[in-house]
């Protein structure tokens, strides 16, 4: 699957491959921008963020890193939101944790692999969407509660609703266009 197993390489390719995961990240957020989670200040139900985790899985942390920040800020100026900063970051860090396990897949339809991409995908889920909510009570002035209870726990459950749903689909479909194509 991966031409690369090299984790941290960073050159033209990743480059590409990020600018690709950010366009479609960017692009399928703003279509689904409309539709704010229940409780939740400013957080969106985002089937995306699965394009997001598989293009770190596939393609590496700095690919899940260019993807999720550059993502989150083209879909949050298409939707007329601005930018902010910590959620783009935050966005970047959830593509990017799980960037981290790509060499240690070697097969997108094998049950073991994408057992490791849901739960690296869970825990860059974890760590971006920490990372943002916290962030907000100095950007935003919110306290900790309205953070965590507020922010942090819709964003983490429906991510995470998205991602163990969409994210196998997508490996197992990546697999089978790549194995018609002879990879």
């Amino acid at each position: 699957m991966n031409e690369s197993k090299n984790t941290w390489e960073f050159g033209t390719r990743q480059v590409v491959y990020g600018a690709i995961g950010a366009a479609l990240y960017g692009v399928f957020s703003w279509a689904t921008n409309i539709f704010p989670l229940p409780a939740a200040g400013n957080v969106t139900f985002r089937p995306a963020v699965a394009v997001l985790i598989f293009f770190g899985v596939a393609y590496g942390p700095w690919v899940g890193l260019l993807a999720g920040f550059i993502g989150n800020t083209l879909g949050d100026a298409l939707s007329g939101w601005g930018f902010y900063w910590n959620w783009s970051l935050g966005n970047g860090l959830m593509g990017m944790v799980p960037g981290l396990v790509m060499a240690a897949i070697s097969n997108f339809k094998e049950r073991a692999d994408i057992m490791k991409a849901v739960g690296w995908g869970t825990l860059g889920i974890a760590v971006g969407m920490l990372f943002a909510s916290l962030t907000e009570m100095f950007v935003g002035g919110i306290d900790f509660n309205t953070a965590l209870v507020g922010y942090f726990v819709p964003a983490f459950v429906g991510n995470l609703v998205v991602v163990a749903i969409l994210l196998p689909v997508l490996m197992i479909a990546f697999a089978a266009v790549a194995a018609r194509r002879g990879r």
